[in-house]
């Protein structure tokens, strides 16, 4: 059975309350219990976690024992070398994923530090994107 992680950053505890053009209406349980339900379906053992903090990001990247991480680094996927270079050193393949399309977003958000050094990206499609990263497990060697 498939292990993978799914990282929630910083503010993703607040989905429901914030923006709900950007990030919908669900709460971040909500979209867990839809992770969660998708992974069992699919034969996948997955955890979901949730950080504000940069270093408990890092950590959880460095101590995971997983053939997968889903992350959406959220704010630091525009700011974190750190973070960054915590998914470099690991070995498990990396899916980032992000609720909104930011390259329809403010210039800053077009750039992610994070990219590059993950497997791949999905972007804009809402917590669906949490889905089709974890299906990427099934199919990945």
């Amino acid at each position: 059975m498939k292990r993978v992680l799914v990282i929630h950053g910083p503010n993703l505890n607040l989905l429901g309350q914030r923006d709900h053009a950007h990030y919908g209406s669900l709460t971040l349980d909500d979209i867990n219990a839809k992770i969660l339900a998708h992974a069992k379906e699919r034969g996948i053992h997955c955890e979901v976690c949730q950080f504000n903090a940069e270093s408990d990001i890092i950590n959880q990247i460095q101590s995971a024992e997983v053939d997968g991480i889903v992350i959406n680094p959220a704010a630091y996927t525009h700011t974190s070398v750190a973070i960054r270079d915590a998914i470099d050193a690991v070995s498990p393949p990396v899916i980032e994923v992000h609720l909104s399309n930011v390259h329809a977003r403010e210039e800053f958000r077009h750039t992610s530090l994070t990219a590059p050094v993950c497997k791949g990206q999905v972007l804009g499609l809402g917590w669906a994107g949490y889905l089709l990263a974890l299906d990427y497990f099934i199919h990945e060697s």
